[in-house]
């Protein structure tokens, strides 16, 4: 079986002999590809499907409306039992023809990937999965400075050939840092400072002012939505600033620039409205339901994770969540039956 010509595609300005400074001529390559061998397209020694084949270690440049931004790629694609292998350079060619074109969004972007990819390789199934970072910039609460922060960016995209048409499965994931102060703590020490507010009558009289001490940490949050649909869902109902307005809803977010007024009222909402890890994620589950459950398919797969780096142990908090919109949005205050 001889090589398809498309694999000596020429660039849209042909190389000359001359510029190309090859050791051979383009005749003599034409020659070699009209007889050569298609060794991937050859049946293996051992005809067995393969899962996952592709590529990875990737950095894919995107053309997107906050620049062109950099994303780590992995790329692959099933592998029938009777083909040795994939032609890896369709793969990059796939990449390089989308290296001049805009996308409104990431999403976007790995769909188009998709359909180029997955089909050059004449596989009925394929996988894309692009991270990296957004700039967020954000307005500090008191002093109303700018700060330059970043959110944490995933997209995922499967594609699956049953023979009829295209079935697509597309995850945005979102991540953000943010701060959680411990409510265990705080629970202890208002009992053990109870004698010492005890022997003060104005402080009976008047409560606590404040919040009680305890330990807090950074903490690294992420939400991530995954819909199934023949056509995949629109960029308005799936995008990364509905996610983020989930995350800021629950969760007490952290910001680079933080003058001391600014970084006064963070600690002091974090602590006066504590979080153990797994209320990070509970909250976020409770505003994925309200903000996207009008938006999003009821079947819309909700993951949530979070990550504690504790201030006063060695070890990691971490806590998971994997469910559906319709699942939350069922244990919610004014669902029927609640």
């Amino acid at each position: 079986m001889s090589l398809n010509q498309g694999d000596f595609a020429r660039p849209a300005d042909p190389v000359t002999e001359e510029e190309a400074g090859g050791f051979f001529s383009h005749k003599r390559h034409r020659e070699v590809l009209q007889n050569c061998l298609d060794v991937p397209g050859q049946c293996p020694a051992f005809p067995f499907p393969l899962d996952a084949v592709g590529i990875s270690a990737k950095t894919a440049w995107v053309r997107l409306p906050q620049g062109r931004l950099p994303f780590d790629l992995r790329l692959e694609v099933e592998l029938a039992a009777d083909r040795r292998g994939i032609h890896m350079s369709r793969l990059e060619e796939a990449i390089s023809a989308l290296d001049d074109r805009d996308f409104i969004d990431l999403r976007s972007y790995a769909l188009a990937l998709a359909r180029l990819a997955v089909p050059g390789q004449e596989s009925r199934r394929g996988r894309i999965a692009l991270a990296g970072q957004l700039p967020r910039p954000s307005r500090t609460l008191i002093s109303g400075r700018n700060s330059l922060d970043a959110l944490d960016l995933r997209v995922e995209v499967e594609a699956e050939n049953s023979g009829a048409a295209w079935r697509w499965r597309v995850g945005l994931v979102v991540g953000v840092h943010h701060i959680t102060a411990c409510p265990c703590t705080q629970a202890y020490n208002q009992l053990l400072l109870a004698p010492a507010v005890a022997a003060r009558p104005e402080a009976q009289r008047e409560g606590p002012c404040f919040p009680l001490p305890t330990h807090s940490q950074r903490s690294h949050t992420t939400l991530g939505i995954f819909v199934e649909h023949d056509d995949p869902v629109g960029p308005g109902e799936l995008n990364q600033e509905n996610l983020l307005a989930c995350l800021a809803s629950a969760l007490h977010l952290s910001q680079d620039l933080l003058k001391r007024p600014d970084e006064a009222e963070l600690v002091y909402a974090s602590h006066a409205h504590p979080q153990f890890a797994e209320d990070s994620v509970r909250e976020t589950a409770r505003a994925a339901a309200t903000i996207l459950g009008p938006l999003l398919p009821p079947a819309s797969r909700v993951v949530i994770n979070t990550v504690g780096l504790e201030s006063i142990h060695r070890h990691d908090v971490h806590c998971r969540l994997e469910t559906t919109l319709a699942a939350i949005a069922a244990r919610l205050p004014d669902a029927p039956g609640e």
